[in-house]
C-alpha cells in the first residue's frame, strides 16, 4: 500500500486531462504512442461516441508502475453533464487532481468540478497544464482559481517561461530546475521568485504541523527533507493544495511531475482510515494488506462482446479469482470470476488486486455502480454516495417496434454505469421518463443505445402530468334510462359535489336512507366515480380532491344492475363537474439556484418570465442562492436557458412542491390540444 498511488485528473474540458495522461503513459513506456484526442486514437478515450465526439464523456482508468511504485490514473470528463464520472473516480482514489488550462484561466468547467468535489475529503491539488499556449499565464491562472473558488494553491512547481517560451520548471521543495527534463540552474531571472515561493510554502507546512511549526518559529527555516515530509502530510490532511505547472503537449514537466506524484503525494498506505457503515451505525477502520476484505465498484461497464465489467478499488484485503463475496446493497452473493488491471479498454488478467489497488471484475453479475464487496459473513458496507438531482427530462421510446421488448432492458444496463440517470415510468401520461443532470447525458445514452445494442431511440419532452379538480359546489341528479326490447337499464343518482383542500384526495360519502338504492349498487356507483375520475373530464388528466355525497337516487326492480348505476354515476360526475367550476392544476417544483452576483438580475428576470416565484436568496459561498417555485412545464427546459443565462455558471436541484391552478389562458390551450388529440 506505501508503494500505490491512486491519482484522478478533474477539472476543465479543454485543459488537457487526457492528453496529460496519453503523455504519461508514453513515458513511462506504458504505451508506444502518444495519440491525440482529436485524432479519435487515445487510449483513454475508446467508446465510440468519444472517437466522434473528440471529447472526453465516460471515465479512463490506467495503471503503470514508476520507479517502483504501482500508480493507477483515472482520467474524468471535464463536463458536468458527466458529474456522474468524476463523482465515480473520487470515491476510488486518494488524490484529486484539477487540471486548469494555463491559457483559460478559471474556466466554469474547473469551477464546476472544483465545486462539485471540493468538499470531499481527500488530498487535492492543481495542475496548470498547457503552459506552452498562446495566451498561457501560470500567476493569472492562479489568482483566479484563488478568488473565485475556496481552495488556496501552494506553488511547488514554478514554470520557466510561457507559451513558446515554456522550457521547464523549478521544484521549489528540491530548489532544483530542470529545463527540457534535465538538471538545471535556476534563471537567474527567477531566484527572487523562487525564495518567495519557497517562504510561502515552508509556511503553509509549519502551520500543518505543530512540531514543524516551533522550529520554524525558532529558526525561521526548515530543511529539503522537512520540507518534503511535511509537505505530504499536510496535502494528505487536504491542508495544502500543492500546483504544478507542465505542459503535456511539448512533454515538459512530465516526468518532474510523476516524480512529484512520487515524493509529495499519499499513498493508500497514508490514507489508511475508511469510514464505513456496520449494520447502520458509521463507524471508522484501518484498511489493511491483511484485513478483512472491503472493496468498492465505483464504476460498472456493460459490454456486448465480454459482459457486464466492474472497476473495483480495493481498500482492504485481497480480491481473488473464485472467491464467494456477498454485496451488501443487494443483499446478495457473488462469485468473483476473472480479474484485470485496465489500461483504457485493454486488460491484462491477474488472480488478485490487493489493497490499495485498482482492477476489473469481468463478466461480473451482481455487483454495479457504487455498490460494497465484502467477505461473505460481514456486515460491513460503504456509505451511500450523494448524487446530483436531475435536472433535465426526456421522454425515451424505440422508433422500431421490434425494439420495444429490448430498450428497457438494454436502457436499465446502461444505467447501472451512470447512476445519476434515473428510468421512470409515468402512468398519468403512459411516458418512459429518463431524468438527468444534463443534455449531453441523455443524447450520450441515446448514442450508447444505438451503437452497442443497435436500438434506434427517439427523446422526446414529456408530457405535463395536469390534474383536474373544482373550485365550487354542484348539486345535481341524473337519470339513466335505456329500453331497448327486453331487460332495459334503470339508475338514478343525485349528487351532491364539492372541493377539498389540496392534497386531500377523494372522498366518496353514502347519505343514502331509507333504501332508496339498494346496498349492493353502491360499490357500482363509487366505482363509476373513481374510474372517470381517473380518465379526467375537461382535458384528460385525473381528478383529484373533490367529495361526492350520493343522497338520493331509485331504481327499478328489474332493470336496474351495477352497471346502469356506473354509468349513472359516471355521467352525473360528469354533469356536476361542469357546473362547479372545473380548474386544471399543475406540477410546482422548487428550486435552490446558485449563481453568481453579476448574473443575479438576469436570472430573477428569467423566472419571473417562466410563471417563477422568488422565495429567497442567500449567500452561498462567494455565489448567490435563490429560493424559487417554478412550473414543471417550464421546467422541463430550464438547465439549458440557465446555462446559456450565466456562461455555463448556474446551477440549480430542485424537487416537488405542490399543485397549484393553471392561469387561464393556458388552461385554454392544453384543454384545446386535449380534445383535439383525442
Amino acid at each position: 500500500m506505501k508503494d500505490v498511488r491512486n491519482i484522478a485528473l478533474l477539472g476543465a474540458s479543454g485543459a488537457g486531462k487526457t492528453t496529460l495522461a496519453e503523455q504519461i503513459l508514453f513515458n513511462v513506456k506504458a504505451i508506444n504512442r502518444v495519440g491525440r484526442i482529436e485524432d479519435g486514437n487515445t487510449v483513454m478515450d475508446f467508446t465510440p461516441e468519444e472517437i466522434d465526439k473528440g471529447m472526453s464523456m465516460s471515465l479512463g482508468v490506467a495503471n503503470f508502475t514508476w520507479k517502483n511504485h504501482k500508480i493507477n490514473l483515472l482520467d474524468a470528463p471535464g463536463s458536468a453533464d458527466f458529474a456522474s464520472e468524476q463523482i465515480s473516480c473520487s470515491v476510488a482514489v486518494e488524490n484529486l487532481m484539477f487540471v486548469a488550462n494555463a491559457a483559460a484561466g478559471y474556466e466554469v468547467s474547473l469551477e464546476q468540478g472544483i465545486e462539485l468535489l471540493g468538499n470531499a475529503r481527500k488530498a487535492k491539488g492543481l495542475i496548470i497544464n498547457r503552459m506552452d499556449s498562446e495566451g498561457a499565464d501560470f500567476f493569472k491562472t492562479l489568482e483566479a482559481i484563488r478568488e473565485n473558488s475556496d481552495l488556496n494553491p501552494v506553488v511547488i512547481f514554478l514554470p520557466i517561461g510561457s507559451e513558446h517560451r515554456f522550457e521547464g520548471v523549478v521544484d521549489i521543495i528540491k530548489g532544483k530546475a530542470f529545463i527540457k527534463g534535465h538538471p538545471a540552474e535556476i534563471p537567474a531571472e527567477l531566484v527572487d521568485r523562487v525564495e518567495e515561493s519557497r517562504m510561502e510554502m515552508m509556511e503553509a507546512v509549519a502551520e500543518s504541523d505543530d512540531t514543524l511549526l516551533e522550529k520554524y518559529l525558532e529558526t525561521g527555516e526548515l530543511s529539503h527533507e522537512e520540507m518534503a515530509s511535511g509537505v505530504k502530510k499536510a496535502i494528505a490532511k487536504g491542508l495544502l493544495i500543492p500546483t504544478f505547472a507542465c505542459s503535456a503537449t511539448s512533454n515538459i514537466g512530465v516526468d518532474e511531475l510523476l516524480n512529484a506524484f512520487i515524493d509529495y503525494l499519499p499513498s493508500a498506505h497514508d490514507c489508511d482510515q475508511i469510514d464505513i457503515i456496520d449494520q447502520d451505525k458509521e463507524k471508522t477502520i484501518k484498511a489493511s494488506e491483511d484485513g478483512d476484505l472491503m472493496a468498492y465498484v465505483f464504476k460498472s461497464y456493460s459490454d456486448p462482446n465480454v459482459g457486464d465489467i466492474a472497476y473495483v478499488r480495493v481498500f482492504s484485503g485481497t480480491i481473488r479469482s473464485g472467491m464467494d463475496v456477498m454485496v451488501p446493497e443487494k443483499q446478495n452473493k457473488e462469485k468473483i470470476g476473472s480479474l484485470a488491471y485496465v489500461l483504457g479498454k485493454n486488460r491484462k488478467e491477474t488472480d488478485e488486486i490487493k489493497a490499495g489497488d485498482i482492477g476489473a471484475l469481468i463478466k461480473i453479475k451482481v455487483a454495479r455502480s457504487f455498490n460494497s464487496i465484502v467477505a461473505g459473513n460481514s456486515h460491513l458496507k460503504f456509505p451511500e454516495v450523494i448524487l446530483p438531482t436531475p435536472v433535465y427530462w426526456q421522454t425515451v421510446k424505440a422508433i422500431n417496434q421490434s425494439d420495444e421488448d429490448k430498450i428497457g432492458i438494454a436502457i436499465n444496463k446502461l444505467l447501472d454505469e451512470d447512476p445519476t440517470m434515473i428510468l421512470e415510468m409515468n402512468t398519468e401520461t403512459n411516458e418512459n421518463v429518463l431524468a438527468g443532470i444534463g443534455e449531453q447525458q441523455i443524447m450520450l445514452l441515446q448514442k450508447k443505445l444505438k451503437s452497442r445494442f443497435k436500438i434506434d431511440a427517439e427523446l422526446k419532452h414529456p408530457a405535463i402530468p395536469y390534474k383536474e379538480t373544482i373550485r365550487g359546489s354542484a348539486d345535481i341528479s341524473y337519470k339513466h334510462k335505456k329500453q331497448s326490447g327486453g331487460r332495459g337499464q334503470y339508475a338514478e343518482v343525485y349528487f351532491k359535489v364539492n372541493p377539498k383542500p389540496r392534497g386531500e384526495g377523494f372522498q366518496f360519502i353514502n347519505a343514502i336512507v331509507g333504501g332508496v338504492i339498494p346496498s349492493k349498487f353502491l360499490p357500482a356507483i363509487e366505482k363509476g366515480l373513481v374510474e372517470t375520475m381517473n380518465k379526467g373530464i375537461i382535458a384528460g388528466h385525473p381528478i383529484v380532491d373533490i367529495s361526492v355525497e350520493c343522497y338520493y337516487g331509485s331504481f327499478h326492480d328489474v332493470d336496474s344492475s351495477e352497471m346502469a348505476f356506473k354509468i349513472a354515476a359516471s355521467q352525473g360526475l360528469k354533469k356536476a363537474f361542469d357546473l362547479a367550476n372545473p380548474i386544471l392544476l399543475e406540477p410546482i417544483n422548487e428550486l435552490q439556484i446558485v449563481i453568481p452576483n453579476e448574473y443575479m438580475g438576469d436570472v430573477m428576470g428569467d423566472v419571473s418570465t417562466r410563471r417563477g416565484k422568488i422565495l429567497g436568496m442567500e449567500q452561498k459561498g462567494k455565489k448567490q442562492q435563490l429560493i424559487a417555485q417554478m412550473p414543471l412545464a417550464e421546467l422541463f427546459n430550464y438547465y439549458p436557458a440557465l446555462k446559456s443565462l450565466t456562461q455555463g455558471r448556474g446551477k440549480f436541484i430542485q424537487k416537488f412542491s405542490h399543485y397549484e391552478k393553471v392561469p387561464d389562458e393556458i388552461a385554454v390551450k392544453v384543454i384545446a390540444a386535449a380534445k383535439q388529440e383525442e
